[in-house]
C-alpha cells in the first residue's frame, strides 16, 4: 500500500493567537484513535517553531546554514503525518478530516505527497 506524507502548514506568526474551542482536544483524540485503529497512521508530530530550526542550502558547490526564525516565510510546516492508505483518495479524506477537527477561525493547510517507493537511497 502506498505511503503519503501530509505536511501541515501554518502561519507561524498567527499560530500563537490560535485559541482552541472546548471540543478540539476531544475531536482530535477521537480522530487519532480511529486513524490508528484503521492502521493508516504510521507516525505524526508537531514541529518546534522555526526560531529553533536551521535551513541548509547546497548551492555553488558549498553548503550554507541559516538559523531561524525565518520571518520572510509566511507559511511554514508546523507538523506532519505519515499515512499508509490504499490510494490517494483515502489519504485526501483522512487529511481533510484532520483539518476539519480544527476550530473554524483557524487557518491550517496541508500538502499531501505520495512517497516514491521506487527511489534508490544514496550509498553511504
Amino acid at each position: 500500500m502506498p505511503r503519503f506524507l501530509s505536511l501541515i502548514r501554518i502561519d507561524e506568526q498567527q499560530a500563537s493567537e490560535f485559541q482552541s474551542d472546548p471540543g478540539f482536544e476531544e475531536r482530535m483524540g477521537a480522530l487519532f484513535e480511529e486513524i490508528t485503529k484503521a492502521g493508516v497512521m504510521l507516525d505524526t508530530a508537531g514541529l518546534l517553531p522555526t526560531k529553533e530550526g536551521t535551513r541548509l542550502l547546497w548551492d555553488g558547490g558549498k553548503v550554507t546554514c541559516t538559523d531561524g526564525p525565518f520571518t520572510e516565510t509566511k507559511e511554514v510546516v508546523g507538523g506532519y503525518a505519515l499515512l499508509q492508505c490504499k490510494d490517494k483518495a483515502e489519504a485526501v479524506e483522512w487529511t481533510r478530516r484532520f483539518l476539519a477537527t480544527h476550530p473554524a477561525h483557524w487557518r491550517v493547510g496541508a500538502e499531501l505527497r505520495q512517497i516514491d517507493e521506487n527511489a534508490t537511497p544514496p550509498e553511504a
